[in-house]
């Protein structure tokens, strides 16, 4: 399920700050929601300067370059879980790209697991078996 996106303008950044994001960031997820890195997804989708505004005003006209992320968990995951990542990913975009925290923004969106399919299955479906799986005698 662990899907973030990072929503970011192009020509700003170099291969090694995108793969350093991408990388770190599938690995804080994994560990934030003790989930196995193979199941996480990181994208970051890229935008003309002149296909973004910030305030009103394009960054091919001198707009500021503003980062905005999101990423979906499953309905129920605490918290505290949702708040660290919000923050860790924000510190990401910080520390490795340079950007100027207060203008990034990013959000998380819970959702409902019979809405949600891995494989084709919904999550619940696979969900219920982990948990018959777990509490079966070995």
């Amino acid at each position: 399920m662990p899907v973030l996106e990072y929503h970011l303008a192009e020509g700003q950044y170099t291969d090694k700050q995108i793969s350093d994001l991408l990388t770190i960031s599938s690995q804080r997820y994994a560990d934030a929601l003790k989930s196995p890195i193979e199941r996480v997804r990181v994208f970051a989708q890229f935008y003309k300067p002149q296909h973004m505004a910030v305030g009103g005003k394009l960054l091919s006209e001198g707009g500021l370059s503003a980062p905005y992320f999101h990423f979906l968990v499953l309905e129920g995951r605490p918290l505290d879980q949702c708040q660290e990542l919000l923050k860790s990913f924000t510190d990401l975009l910080v520390e490795i790209l340079k950007v100027d925290r207060s203008l990034i923004r990013g959000g998380c969106w819970p959702i409902p697991a019979p809405l949600w399919a891995i494989a084709g299955t919904p999550a619940s479906f696979i969900r219920a078996g982990e948990i018959a799986a777990r509490a079966a005698p070995q």
